[in-house]
């Protein structure tokens, strides 16, 4: 038994070593401090030697976010050579706000948007646009490139996972050219959740979003809020470690980089890293892919 495991894992590390044609992403979020813009910009120059083919900037419902995103995304496009692709969303903004921004960032060349509906804040009234809508609206405006979410566990707010699955569909359908994941534990979800979009029709590619964790106590709180389960396992790798900062770091790495050996080995091409605007472990996870700086 042991030795038929050994093999298993031989073959797994062995095919992982021959992947070729990787791509990678990054989400990284507006800093609050300068302490916190001092790590943003760190980790923003340790992974763009990586060459991502893009890395993503969310976007708040607040005003001064949204701000803080557009001066993020500014900084990007003018000083490095990433592609900058801001998130966008629909909350507490009119489409002539969103028609102009949308336009601003066209003339100074950010031609790549996650378009989200976005979180609503405490209190709204149910929605009456989507991002389905969104979409729409940026493809009137110019020809973007645009990403959208999706949902293996089914999104919050949906009835089912069947009309989960119909309103990613129509997001594709008015012009989304990818869909990037909620962030998962569970593989099997993922899978099985490419597999009905496959039968769906959804012939776009469904990215995994991989999240790095390194506190447990605030991924059982995202978690929560996103219907994301979090697997037993996990439990029990993070146990007694509350105080243990490095050991965190390091038990993230491993379940993280074995989701990504098993995603890889199911034909996964593209990984879309929830960075918390730390590369470390975005940058182990890669390099283990084979994702390199190039040399010379």
């Amino acid at each position: 038994m042991g030795f038929h495991h050994a093999q298993q894992l031989h073959s797994l590390n062995e095919s992982l070593s021959q992947l070729q044609d990787i791509n990678v992403s990054f989400e990284f979020f507006p800093p609050n401090t300068p302490t916190m813009e001092e790590t943003l910009w760190n980790s923003i120059k340790r992974l763009a030697p990586l060459k991502p083919k893009f890395v993503s900037v969310t976007y708040g419902a607040n005003s001064g976010v949204r701000d803080k995103t557009h001066a993020v995304i500014d900084k990007i496009h003018a000083e490095t050579d990433l592609v900058a692709a801001p998130h966008l969303t629909l909350v507490d903004a009119s489409d002539q706000e969103l028609r102009e921004l949308a336009r601003d960032y066209w003339n100074k060349g950010v031609k790549q948007i996650v378009a989200l509906r976005g979180d609503l804040p405490e209190g709204s009234p149910k929605p009456t646009r989507f991002a389905v809508d969104l979409v729409k609206l940026l493809r009137e405006e110019g020809d973007f490139d645009i990403s959208v979410a999706a949902y293996p566990e089914v999104h919050p707010d949906a009835p089912n996972a069947q009309a989960d699955l119909v309103n990613l569909k129509r997001k594709i359908d008015a012009g989304a050219n990818r869909a990037i994941t909620q962030f998962f534990f569970d593989v099997e979800s993922y899978l099985r959740f490419r597999d009905r979009c496959v039968a769906a029709g959804i012939d776009v590619e469904i990215i995994p979003g991989i999240l790095p964790v390194t506190n447990f106590n605030q991924l059982k709180k995202f978690a929560g809020m996103t219907n994301v389960s979090v697997p037993n396992y996990l439990y029990g790798q993070f146990e007694g470690l509350e105080n243990d900062p490095e050991t965190r770091k390091i038990v993230g790495a491993n379940v993280a980089i074995d989701m990504v050996k098993v995603l890889s080995r199911e034909g996964v091409k593209d990984f879309h890293f929830y960075t918390l605007n730390r590369a470390e472990l975005s940058y182990a996870i890669c390099h283990t892919l084979g994702v390199r700086p190039t040399l010379g």
